[in-house]
């Protein structure tokens, strides 16, 4: 495979030196998006004339020293539900065929206004329901490591584009661990934000109480400066916090001395999980621990109904959020409806896959009369005993560390007969979520010639802190720098 696009720092030295300009790492990336991109079915569609001419606007301001942000003329990726005007907003999903946005999300907005180029739009499991990026109405997107293998989901193509080394950069979203599960199973760095973090105006909701934008790239860093830029209050979005901006990238000084590490007594016990990731983990922690970290034993008892929990708060949701595609308003209009149900009931077949018909389905019935207090109410009350968990462990520590799957990437095709067996690759991931923490994955190593994920977990609005952490294991180890052989 061509040479690795480099750090967001490198490019900027490349571009300010003239060594590179905009113009070229733009058509590097489409020649890559066209020709590796395709192979792994990483995007959904490219804006060729789009991004060169936005590639000669950077150049051109460049030139006249009006550089505007440190992402100025770099290439990205951008998941298919995050919506970008003019551009279709189709989420991998059939009943959104034909769908146009009339607005940027607040994510992209903000993205143009520091002068990043957009290349494309990236695969992803529809609506941004599943594990593997298998239920995209395009096809499934392939980990770059190994073709034959899912790259994670659901946001697999933002993450297979950036492990192939076709973008630096990417945005995903993470309802239950769509960034961090893909960027362990392709040797990334993935973050969710603290909830409320990034706006999610312009992100086609999922489950609105959970889902959250986040930056993909190969180091830390990379997300840190991704993630500054699109930060910050936003008055379109209710669930945005009243906060500025973060500035997370001046707080990576890669010093861990004094901090105390909690590990979860539950993570590290969990059935079925590779010994090779658990050994690959307690390696990292005792790697930050050498450089001054403390390590200490942390409990989080209800962690084992976290899963439970989530599926039904999330379907209970996306069953709301979803009502909305009816085939009238916008999207796939059945033909030859005989009535209005007939047009519903048609449209909503034909235009949904079969994990969001399932989910659909699920998250319906929890809500309905008589199973409202016995599933859905339940669930919630987990919620609150989960956040609880984490408040009363970061009262001991400052981060705690996990593993953030419970095994390398899985062949595809290997889980989709069992949604069970799919949904439990989410284990050590969907609490952050419920609690609202953020969160970061990280490689911290191989097994088997597959990379494995570290997880960062913090305290609600300590963005800063999980990045410092991940960035310090960066700064003593090179697995970030590990690329895929299997696509040279």
């Amino acid at each position: 495979m061509s040479e690795p696009f480099g750090s967001v720092s490198e490019l900027r030295s490349a571009l300010d030196s003239g060594e590179t300009s905009s113009r070229e790492l733009i058509q590097r990336a489409l020649e890559r998006a066209a020709g590796v991109g395709e192979r792994l079915s990483a995007f959904v569609g490219l804006q060729n004339e789009q991004a060169l001419s936005a590639a000669d606007a950077a150049d051109a301001r460049r030139a006249a020293g009006e550089v505007r942000s440190p992402l100025d003329g770099l290439p990205l990726a951008i998941k298919d539900n995050i919506v970008q005007q003019g551009e279709p907003a189709g989420c991998a999903s059939r009943i959104l065929e034909g769908y146009v946005s009339p607005f940027d999300s607040t994510a992209v907005a903000k993205l143009r206004g520091a002068g990043a180029v957009v290349i494309g739009r990236a695969n992803m499991d529809e609506f941004a329901m599943g594990s593997s990026t298998e239920n995209s109405a395009h096809g499934p997107s392939r980990n770059p490591w190994d073709p034959e293998r899912s790259p994670g989901g659901s946001s697999g193509g933002s993450t297979a584009a950036v492990a192939a080394d076709i973008v630096p950069l990417a945005l995903g979203s993470d309802t239950g661990g769509s960034i961090r599960q893909p960027a362990a199973f392709c040797g990334v760095v993935g973050m969710k934000p603290t909830y409320g973090r990034v706006s999610r105006w312009g992100l086609v909701a999922f489950a609105s109480s959970l889902d959250q934008i986040g930056p993909l790239g190969h180091s830390a860093a990379d997300c840190a400066v991704l993630l500054d830029a699109i930060s910050g209050h936003d008055p379109a979005d209710s669930t945005s916090l009243p906060e500025p901006a973060l500035t997370t990238a001046s707080a990576l000084t890669g010093d861990v001395s004094g901090l105390v590490i909690g590990l979860p007594r539950e993570y590290f016990e969990t059935e079925g999980a590779d010994p090779a990731v658990l050994e690959l983990v307690r390696a990292a922690a005792a790697r930050l621990e050498a450089e001054g970290a403390k390590l200490v034993e942390v409990d989080l008892p209800h962690s084992r109904y976290a899963v439970a929990a989530y599926y039904l708060i999330a379907t209970a949701e996306a069953s709301s959020n979803l009502a909305r595609f009816d085939g009238v308003r916008y999207g796939r209009r059945a033909e030859g409806a005989a009535s209005l149900t007939d047009l519903y009931e048609r449209s909503r077949s034909e235009g949904f896959g079969s994990e969001v018909k399932r989910r659909i389905l699920l998250g319906t019935y929890v809500l309905s009369a008589g199973y409202y207090d016995a599933y859905y109410r339940k669930a919630q009350k987990i919620r609150t005993l989960l956040r609880r968990d984490f408040e009363a462990a970061f009262a001991g520590c400052d981060v705690l560390l996990t593993p953030t799957t419970p095994e390398t990437a899985f062949r595809l095709g290997e889980k989709t007969e069992d949604p069970l067996t799919m949904y439990l690759s989410d284990i050590y991931t969907v609490s952050a979520n419920l609690a609202g923490l953020p969160g970061v994955s990280l490689p911290c190593g191989l097994a088997e010639g597959l990379p494995v994920g570290l997880q960062v977990l913090g305290p609600p609005m300590e963005d800063a802190t999980v990045l410092r952490v991940a960035d310090a294991y960066q700064r003593l180890t090179d697995h970030h720098l590990a690329r895929p052989e299997k696509l040279a």
